[in-house]
Protein backbone atom coordinates (compact mmCIF):
# COMPACT_ATOMS: atom_id res chain seq x y z
CA UNK A 1 0.00 0.00 0.00
CA UNK A 2 1.58 3.46 -1.22
CA UNK A 3 1.20 6.26 1.08
CA UNK A 4 0.73 9.87 -0.20
CA UNK A 5 2.04 12.54 1.36
CA UNK A 6 -0.80 15.32 2.22
CA UNK A 7 -0.47 18.49 0.62
CA UNK A 8 -0.83 20.09 3.86
CA UNK A 9 1.54 19.20 5.44
CA UNK A 10 4.36 21.79 5.70
CA UNK A 11 8.03 20.71 4.16
CA UNK A 12 10.35 19.94 7.05
CA UNK A 13 12.96 22.70 7.64
CA UNK A 14 15.98 20.48 6.77
CA UNK A 15 14.13 20.75 2.95
CA UNK A 16 13.51 24.26 3.30
CA UNK A 17 17.09 25.23 4.55
CA UNK A 18 18.29 23.40 1.47
CA UNK A 19 16.40 24.91 -0.81
CA UNK A 20 17.35 28.08 0.61
CA UNK A 21 20.88 27.51 0.62
CA UNK A 22 20.38 25.98 -3.71
CA UNK A 23 18.65 29.31 -4.28
CA UNK A 24 21.59 31.28 -2.72
CA UNK A 25 24.26 29.09 -4.48
CA UNK A 26 23.02 29.40 -7.72
CA UNK A 27 22.48 33.13 -7.40
CA UNK A 28 26.43 33.42 -6.51
CA UNK A 29 27.37 31.26 -9.15
CA UNK A 30 25.22 33.69 -11.59
CA UNK A 31 26.80 36.56 -10.29
CA UNK A 32 30.32 35.41 -10.31
CA UNK A 33 29.64 34.09 -14.29
CA UNK A 34 28.39 37.71 -14.83
CA UNK A 35 31.41 38.70 -13.70
CA UNK A 36 33.34 36.77 -15.45
CA UNK A 37 31.66 38.06 -18.73
CA UNK A 38 32.90 41.84 -18.26
CA UNK A 39 36.87 40.11 -17.35
CA UNK A 40 37.77 42.12 -14.38
CA UNK A 41 41.09 41.77 -14.88
CA UNK A 42 41.31 42.93 -17.86
CA UNK A 43 40.22 46.65 -16.77
CA UNK A 44 44.18 46.83 -15.83
CA UNK A 45 44.56 48.09 -19.59
CA UNK A 46 42.21 51.09 -19.09
CA UNK A 47 43.46 51.43 -15.65
CA UNK A 48 47.16 51.41 -16.94
CA UNK A 49 47.00 53.56 -19.91
CA UNK A 50 44.50 56.20 -19.91
CA UNK A 51 46.21 57.88 -16.72
CA UNK A 52 49.49 57.99 -18.86
CA UNK A 53 48.56 61.58 -19.92
CA UNK A 54 49.39 62.71 -16.17
CA UNK A 55 52.28 61.38 -16.06
CA UNK A 56 54.92 64.29 -15.58
CA UNK A 57 52.32 66.88 -16.17
CA UNK A 58 53.90 70.00 -13.44
CA UNK A 59 50.69 70.17 -11.61
CA UNK A 60 47.77 69.04 -13.10
CA UNK A 61 44.58 70.65 -11.97
CA UNK A 62 41.40 68.56 -10.05
CA UNK A 63 38.72 68.88 -12.83
CA UNK A 64 41.64 66.96 -15.25
CA UNK A 65 42.24 64.25 -12.60
CA UNK A 66 38.93 63.85 -12.23
CA UNK A 67 38.50 63.96 -16.05
CA UNK A 68 41.21 61.15 -16.23
CA UNK A 69 39.58 59.01 -14.20
CA UNK A 70 36.15 59.17 -15.84
CA UNK A 71 37.97 58.26 -18.94
CA UNK A 72 39.40 55.36 -17.40
CA UNK A 73 36.29 54.41 -15.97
CA UNK A 74 34.64 54.85 -19.64
CA UNK A 75 37.21 52.48 -21.21
CA UNK A 76 36.71 49.58 -18.35
CA UNK A 77 32.23 49.81 -19.14
CA UNK A 78 33.22 50.15 -22.91
CA UNK A 79 35.49 47.13 -22.71
CA UNK A 80 33.38 45.37 -21.06
CA UNK A 81 30.33 45.60 -23.06
CA UNK A 82 32.68 44.57 -26.22
CA UNK A 83 33.79 41.29 -24.49
CA UNK A 84 30.41 40.57 -23.72
CA UNK A 85 29.18 41.52 -26.88
CA UNK A 86 32.10 39.43 -28.27
CA UNK A 87 31.52 36.23 -26.53
CA UNK A 88 27.60 36.31 -27.59
CA UNK A 89 28.84 36.28 -31.41
CA UNK A 90 31.60 33.83 -30.62
CA UNK A 91 29.63 31.61 -28.60
CA UNK A 92 29.47 28.58 -31.00
CA UNK A 93 32.93 28.96 -31.99
CA UNK A 94 34.35 29.01 -28.53
CA UNK A 95 32.74 25.96 -27.58
CA UNK A 96 35.45 23.94 -30.32
CA UNK A 97 38.12 25.64 -28.26
CA UNK A 98 39.64 23.75 -25.13
CA UNK A 99 40.01 26.78 -22.99
CA UNK A 100 37.24 29.35 -24.12
CA UNK A 101 34.33 26.42 -24.07
CA UNK A 102 34.53 27.16 -20.10
CA UNK A 103 33.74 30.81 -20.78
CA UNK A 104 29.90 31.50 -18.96
CA UNK A 105 28.12 32.06 -22.39
CA UNK A 106 29.93 28.94 -24.34
CA UNK A 107 28.92 26.83 -21.83
CA UNK A 108 25.43 28.13 -21.14
CA UNK A 109 26.06 29.24 -17.68
CA UNK A 110 24.68 32.75 -18.97
CA UNK A 111 21.84 32.88 -21.56
CA UNK A 112 22.32 34.93 -24.10
CA UNK A 113 19.29 36.93 -22.83
CA UNK A 114 20.71 37.76 -19.25
CA UNK A 115 23.77 38.67 -21.41
CA UNK A 116 22.40 41.36 -23.88
CA UNK A 117 20.43 42.90 -20.95
CA UNK A 118 23.98 43.37 -19.18
CA UNK A 119 25.85 44.55 -22.26
CA UNK A 120 22.99 47.11 -22.45
CA UNK A 121 22.89 48.52 -19.36
CA UNK A 122 26.76 48.67 -19.29
CA UNK A 123 26.14 50.82 -22.36
CA UNK A 124 23.59 53.31 -21.42
CA UNK A 125 26.31 53.92 -18.36
CA UNK A 126 29.05 54.55 -20.94
CA UNK A 127 26.41 56.98 -22.60
CA UNK A 128 25.68 58.95 -19.51
CA UNK A 129 29.73 59.64 -18.70
CA UNK A 130 30.12 60.49 -22.42
CA UNK A 131 27.67 63.12 -21.68
CA UNK A 132 29.64 64.77 -19.67
CA UNK A 133 32.32 65.61 -21.92
CA UNK A 134 31.26 64.76 -25.43
CA UNK A 135 33.92 66.69 -26.94
CA UNK A 136 36.45 64.95 -25.38
CA UNK A 137 35.24 61.20 -25.39
CA UNK A 138 35.60 60.51 -29.35
CA UNK A 139 38.21 58.20 -28.81
CA UNK A 140 36.25 55.96 -26.36
CA UNK A 141 33.35 56.31 -29.02
CA UNK A 142 35.56 55.25 -32.00
CA UNK A 143 36.69 52.39 -29.58
CA UNK A 144 33.14 51.40 -30.32
CA UNK A 145 33.03 51.52 -34.03
CA UNK A 146 36.19 49.56 -34.03
CA UNK A 147 34.71 46.93 -31.97
CA UNK A 148 31.85 46.42 -33.90
CA UNK A 149 33.64 46.40 -37.01
CA UNK A 150 36.54 43.43 -35.66
CA UNK A 151 33.27 41.55 -34.23
CA UNK A 152 31.59 41.77 -37.88
CA UNK A 153 34.55 41.47 -40.01
CA UNK A 154 38.07 42.44 -39.59
CA UNK A 155 38.70 39.56 -36.94
CA UNK A 156 38.70 37.53 -39.17
CA UNK A 157 41.17 38.83 -41.70
CA UNK A 158 45.24 37.68 -40.88
CA UNK A 159 47.29 40.71 -39.72
CA UNK A 160 44.34 43.03 -39.52
CA UNK A 161 43.09 41.45 -36.74
CA UNK A 162 45.88 42.30 -34.71
CA UNK A 163 46.43 45.73 -36.01
CA UNK A 164 42.62 46.50 -35.36
CA UNK A 165 42.98 45.57 -31.81
CA UNK A 166 46.30 46.85 -30.56
CA UNK A 167 44.66 50.29 -31.84
CA UNK A 168 42.61 49.84 -29.29
CA UNK A 169 45.33 50.43 -26.84
CA UNK A 170 46.39 53.46 -28.95
CA UNK A 171 42.52 54.89 -28.76
CA UNK A 172 43.16 54.05 -24.21
CA UNK A 173 46.51 56.58 -24.52
CA UNK A 174 44.73 59.19 -27.12
CA UNK A 175 41.44 59.04 -24.60
CA UNK A 176 43.71 60.75 -21.97
CA UNK A 177 45.62 63.00 -23.78
CA UNK A 178 42.07 64.53 -24.91
CA UNK A 179 41.13 65.43 -21.25
CA UNK A 180 44.24 67.04 -19.94
CA UNK A 181 44.77 68.84 -23.58
CA UNK A 182 48.35 67.88 -23.66
CA UNK A 183 49.70 67.03 -26.95
CA UNK A 184 50.46 62.96 -27.69
CA UNK A 185 53.13 62.41 -27.92
CA UNK A 186 54.56 60.29 -31.13
CA UNK A 187 57.17 57.83 -29.79
CA UNK A 188 54.69 57.03 -27.24
CA UNK A 189 51.60 56.02 -29.60
CA UNK A 190 54.40 53.97 -31.73
CA UNK A 191 55.33 52.53 -28.27
CA UNK A 192 52.07 51.52 -27.27
CA UNK A 193 51.21 50.05 -30.91
CA UNK A 194 53.93 47.84 -31.35
CA UNK A 195 53.94 46.42 -27.42
CA UNK A 196 49.99 45.54 -28.32
CA UNK A 197 50.93 43.71 -31.50
CA UNK A 198 53.81 42.11 -30.05
CA UNK A 199 51.67 40.59 -27.42
CA UNK A 200 48.62 39.94 -29.58
CA UNK A 201 51.23 38.30 -31.82
CA UNK A 202 52.37 36.07 -29.04
CA UNK A 203 48.26 35.29 -28.34
CA UNK A 204 48.01 34.37 -31.88
CA UNK A 205 51.15 32.09 -31.78
CA UNK A 206 49.64 30.14 -28.42
CA UNK A 207 46.35 29.64 -30.25
CA UNK A 208 48.04 28.16 -32.96
CA UNK A 209 50.39 26.05 -30.28
CA UNK A 210 46.66 25.04 -28.11
CA UNK A 211 43.92 24.51 -30.94
CA UNK A 212 45.38 25.09 -34.56
CA UNK A 213 43.72 27.12 -36.68
CA UNK A 214 40.21 25.72 -37.21
CA UNK A 215 39.14 27.77 -33.98
CA UNK A 216 39.96 31.32 -35.51
CA UNK A 217 39.94 31.74 -39.19
CA UNK A 218 42.17 34.36 -38.94
CA UNK A 219 44.70 31.94 -37.74
CA UNK A 220 44.78 30.43 -41.52
CA UNK A 221 46.83 33.04 -42.31
CA UNK A 222 49.37 32.49 -39.58
CA UNK A 223 52.45 30.02 -39.25
CA UNK A 224 54.44 29.25 -36.47
CA UNK A 225 57.18 30.68 -38.44
CA UNK A 226 55.35 33.89 -39.53
CA UNK A 227 54.77 34.36 -35.65
CA UNK A 228 58.17 34.22 -35.00
CA UNK A 229 59.24 36.52 -37.03
CA UNK A 230 56.46 38.99 -35.95
CA UNK A 231 57.39 38.72 -31.93
CA UNK A 232 60.78 39.70 -33.76
CA UNK A 233 59.98 42.71 -35.80
CA UNK A 234 57.45 43.70 -32.47
CA UNK A 235 59.99 43.78 -30.33
CA UNK A 236 62.24 45.51 -32.07
CA UNK A 237 60.46 48.33 -33.18
CA UNK A 238 58.94 48.43 -29.52
CA UNK A 239 62.22 49.01 -27.81
CA UNK A 240 63.37 51.50 -30.18
CA UNK A 241 60.23 53.32 -30.15
CA UNK A 242 60.25 53.46 -26.26
CA UNK A 243 63.88 54.14 -25.69
CA UNK A 244 63.53 57.02 -28.09
CA UNK A 245 60.23 58.60 -26.42
CA UNK A 246 61.84 58.40 -22.72
CA UNK A 247 64.56 60.44 -24.62
CA UNK A 248 63.09 62.82 -27.04
CA UNK A 249 58.77 63.04 -25.75
CA UNK A 250 59.37 61.82 -22.28
CA UNK A 251 58.33 63.50 -18.98
CA UNK A 252 62.17 64.27 -17.97
CA UNK A 253 63.03 66.58 -20.23
CA UNK A 254 65.74 67.06 -22.91
CA UNK A 255 67.98 67.68 -19.95
CA UNK A 256 67.52 63.99 -18.52
CA UNK A 257 65.80 62.42 -21.39
CA UNK A 258 69.31 60.75 -22.50
CA UNK A 259 69.90 59.52 -18.83
CA UNK A 260 66.55 57.83 -18.73
CA UNK A 261 67.01 56.30 -21.93
CA UNK A 262 70.47 55.08 -20.24
CA UNK A 263 68.58 53.82 -17.39
CA UNK A 264 65.46 52.09 -18.63
CA UNK A 265 67.60 49.77 -21.66
CA UNK A 266 68.40 47.00 -19.39
CA UNK A 267 65.26 46.77 -17.70
CA UNK A 268 62.98 46.96 -21.17
CA UNK A 269 66.02 44.78 -22.76
CA UNK A 270 65.08 42.03 -20.04
CA UNK A 271 61.19 42.33 -20.39
CA UNK A 272 61.35 41.77 -23.64
CA UNK A 273 63.78 38.52 -23.31
CA UNK A 274 61.58 37.34 -20.72
CA UNK A 275 58.45 37.75 -22.81
CA UNK A 276 60.23 36.14 -25.77
CA UNK A 277 61.57 32.77 -22.91
CA UNK A 278 57.79 32.20 -22.04
CA UNK A 279 56.64 32.25 -25.59
CA UNK A 280 59.32 30.08 -27.51
CA UNK A 281 60.91 28.37 -24.53
CA UNK A 282 57.67 27.85 -21.74
CA UNK A 283 54.79 27.67 -24.24
CA UNK A 284 53.08 30.87 -22.42
CA UNK A 285 51.99 33.85 -22.95
CA UNK A 286 48.77 33.24 -24.14
CA UNK A 287 46.61 35.71 -21.79
CA UNK A 288 48.48 39.18 -22.12
CA UNK A 289 47.13 40.04 -18.77
CA UNK A 290 48.72 37.29 -17.10
CA UNK A 291 51.87 37.95 -18.88
CA UNK A 292 52.25 41.54 -17.69
CA UNK A 293 50.41 41.21 -14.13
CA UNK A 294 51.12 37.32 -12.20
CA UNK A 295 54.43 36.54 -13.81
CA UNK A 296 56.64 37.09 -10.76
CA UNK A 297 59.58 37.82 -13.01
CA UNK A 298 58.28 40.28 -15.32
CA UNK A 299 56.16 41.84 -12.23
CA UNK A 300 59.26 42.21 -10.54
CA UNK A 301 61.25 43.81 -13.31
CA UNK A 302 58.29 45.75 -13.90
CA UNK A 303 58.52 47.41 -10.45
CA UNK A 304 61.95 47.96 -10.21
CA UNK A 305 62.47 49.76 -13.92
CA UNK A 306 58.84 51.66 -12.28
CA UNK A 307 60.74 52.69 -9.05
CA UNK A 308 64.25 53.83 -10.81
CA UNK A 309 61.80 56.29 -13.36
CA UNK A 310 59.86 57.61 -10.55
CA UNK A 311 62.92 58.30 -7.99
CA UNK A 312 64.63 60.23 -11.14
CA UNK A 313 61.07 61.55 -12.24
CA UNK A 314 60.65 63.34 -8.22
CA UNK A 315 64.79 64.41 -9.20
CA UNK A 316 63.93 66.04 -12.46
CA UNK A 317 61.15 68.01 -10.59
CA UNK A 318 63.21 68.89 -7.67
CA UNK A 319 65.94 70.56 -8.29
CA UNK A 320 67.43 71.12 -4.81
CA UNK A 321 66.96 67.14 -4.43
CA UNK A 322 68.91 66.53 -7.80
CA UNK A 323 72.22 68.92 -6.83
CA UNK A 324 72.29 66.67 -3.98
CA UNK A 325 72.92 63.69 -5.89
CA UNK A 326 74.69 65.32 -8.78
CA UNK A 327 71.99 64.50 -11.51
Amino acid sequence: MRLVESPDVPESPQRQEAAQDRAVGGRRHLVADLAALIRPSHAAKAILLVPVALIGAPAPSLAEVAGVIWATVAFMIASAAVYIGNDIADRHRDRLHPVKRERPIASDRVGVLTAGVCCAVLLAMLAAIVARAPASSWPVLVYLVLNIAYSRLLKHIPLVDVGTVAAGFVLRVVQGYEVTGDRVPAWLLITVFSMSLLLLIGKRRQELLEAGAGHRPALRGYSMELTNWLLQIASVLALVSGLMYLRDEGPFGPQHGQTAMMLSTPFALFALFRYLQMQLVEKEGGDPVRVLLRDRVMVANSMLWAAALGVMLVLVHHPSLAALVHL
